[in-house]
């Protein structure tokens, strides 16, 4: 069902005889537009792809628990959405376990290799090289996504390496058939892949043609890492063959990772971003990654105006939630980085006292210009927003939201010779050149310059929301920079507005960044509530493609209430 936002109120006079619209910034729902969630009793997963999910639901039906899950949606991807799934990338896992009653922050996040300097990109005029730094070997961070979820099945899961590799590598071996969202994605690529013989090899025919939809794509060279993996475990990747071939590539390329990289790489066990909104405690990243930190920071902004009276997606609400973004995107830039690197004054950033202060900084009739909040120059850049989110609750209470990403749409579209691996190029998340933006448009400070061994700084939001203590949503979105503020959406949207997880994920979303100073919105936002935006000063940029792409679980009541985003084809909420 389509949603319907319009902009009246009706006021009916006492013999009902006649009608007087009066324009008023009020959006409804139509009665019979109503969204559905999936609902489950037992447990659910929700993925940006079908089989991924089925594979996770699987392993929740077998008894496994939500980690098992999340593990094996993890690796399946890396066959069945080989844009953002991966082995060759990273990523961040927010776990909660109900029996210990804790909740978990894992980082395995990529890191700058031991060969990596400051200065690596820029060309003898001090301009970022934009080819080096995004579509080189140069450009891949050493991967952290084999050890990471090898880390959570060890000490959270149930099953085995194994068994959790099962799915994937039967899909590799035996293939899968193309749909259009794997077709479309290869046409989209297809300069970028091509220019790799191994990529080339393995996602096109002999003519250099794409397989088309409804034919079968086999990955044998992956399939064959995956099975190393299983009987290997993570040596294979880190120490053995894999390593051997990652590395023959790199030196035969100009590329940096060593072995010593790949043996050295530990994920690591954080505490979780933990902040309250209106009763609900929220639990999400820190850094390296920025999402927790700004996500908390917003909402605490926020708690300080009567959004729920506002109404949803009013320009008074919307007015609010752009003034907010714009302070927290720019301390993204003033303080953020890899935590274990510089010092972060987080306490600061996510204390209510702090979003006190800044709301006070709101006016509410005129839009702040953000040379008045930070100044900085203005640069342009384009979007990479090929990351991919998944979600899963179990019976037993338990509770993972993970993100992980290739940074760009099959990352540098570099393959491994051999092995089946698509490498990241997470090299441009850092600030290559301080003051001008990677290809999410934000801008990096000295806090994200490239040093060796430093994880480079993400959006990445991973998220729970807890309701008296128990997982009540779990969240989170692909998006590149737009990840902070859909999540904060989703958020808002079922807390404030008192939607259904459906209706919360198809609602219109905006952005702001701090810089450029502009507001994009999505299709569905009505212009007479841009036209309002317009005349409080901002400058209104109408979104040519959909933010985000949300897989999101609830649980009230007794059951569990799953939504996948329909702004990306292939997604699936499935529960039992």
């Amino acid at each position: 069902m389509k949603k319907i936002t319009r902009l009246f109120s009706v006021v009916l006079s006492i013999n009902i005889t006649t009608i007087d619209v009066i324009a008023q910034d009020v959006p409804i729902y139509d009665s019979q537009a109503i969204f559905h969630p999936v609902i489950s009793k037992n447990g659910m997963v929700a993925s940006q792809e079908d089989l991924a999910t089925q594979a996770g639901l699987e392993v929740l039906k077998e008894g496994g628990n939500a980690i098992d899950a999340a593990v094996t949606v993890g690796f399946t991807l890396a066959v069945t959405l080989p844009r953002a799934g991966n082995l060759g990338g990273g990523g961040f896992m927010l776990i909660h376990l109900t029996k210990q009653q804790q909740t978990i922050a894992l980082d395995y996040r990529e890191k700058a290799p031991l060969a990596a300097t400051e200065n690596m990109f820029l060309d003898e005029n001090s301009n970022v090289d934009q080819k080096k730094v995004r579509f080189s070997h140069q450009a891949v961070g050493v991967p952290g996504t084999v050890a990471g979820l090898a880390m959570a099945l060890e000490k959270y899961g149930t099953i085995s390496l194994k068994r959790a590799l099962e799915p994937a590598i039967k899909l590799a071996e035996n293939g899968i058939i193309v749909d259009e969202d794997l077709y479309n994605s290869l046409i989209f690529s297809r300069r970028n892949l091509q220019k790799n013989p191994a990529s080339l090899a393995i996602f096109y025919k002999s003519d250099g043609s794409p397989y088309q939809i409804g034919e079968n794509l086999k990955q044998t060279d992956l399939a064959n890492s995956l099975k190393l993996i299983a009987k290997q475990g993570i040596k294979a990747f880190y120490q053995g063959d894999i390593a051997d071939k990652i590395v023959a590539d790199m030196e035969a390329n100009n590329g940096l990772i060593t072995k010593e990289d790949l043996a050295k790489y530990q994920p690591i066990i954080r505490e979780p971003i933990v902040g309250n909104y209106r009763g609900y405690q929220v639990y999400s990243m820190p850094p390296p990654s920025s999402g927790g930190v700004h996500l908390v920071q917003i909402l605490n902004i926020l708690e300080n105006f009567p959004i729920q009276s506002l109404g949803q997606n009013t320009a008074s609400t919307l007015h609010l939630m752009v003034e907010a973004m714009k302070f927290a995107y720019s301390d993204r830039f003033k303080f953020m980085g890899d935590w274990d690197v510089i010092n972060i004054p987080i306490p600061r950033l996510i204390s209510k006292n702090y979003g006190n202060s800044l709301s006070k900084k709101i006016n509410l009739q005129r839009a702040t210009p953000s040379q008045n909040i930070l100044p900085h120059p203005i640069f342009q850049s384009n979007e990479s927003k090929e990351t991919t989110h998944y979600s899963v609750m179990d019976r037993y209470g338990n509770a993972v939201a993970n993100t992980y990403t290739l940074n760009f749409s099959y990352g540098t579209g570099i393959m491994a010779k051999g092995t089946g691996i698509l490498l990241n190029n997470e090299m441009d998340d850092f600030a290559a050149k301080p003051g001008v933006p990677n290809a999410s448009q934000l801008i990096g400070s000295e806090g994200n310059k490239i040093a060796p061994e430093k994880r480079m700084l993400s959006s990445m939001t991973p998220t729970i929301v807890m309701k008296e203590g128990k997982p009540w949503l779990v969240t989170g979105s692909p998006g590149a920079s737009r990840i902070i503020t859909t999540t904060l959406q989703i958020i808002m949207n079922v807390i404030d507005h008192k939607m259904n997880i459906a209706e919360a994920t198809n609602a219109p979303r905006i952005h702001h960044q701090w810089y450029p100073d502009q507001v994009q919105v999505e299709r569905g936002i009505n212009k007479d509530t841009i036209e309002l935006l317009e005349k409080k000063g901002h400058k209104i940029i109408k979104s040519s493609f959909a933010m985000g792409s949300t897989q999101s679980i609830m649980y009230e009541k007794g059951r569990f209430y799953g939504a996948s985003d329909t702004r990306q084809p292939g997604a699936l909420t499935l529960g039992y």
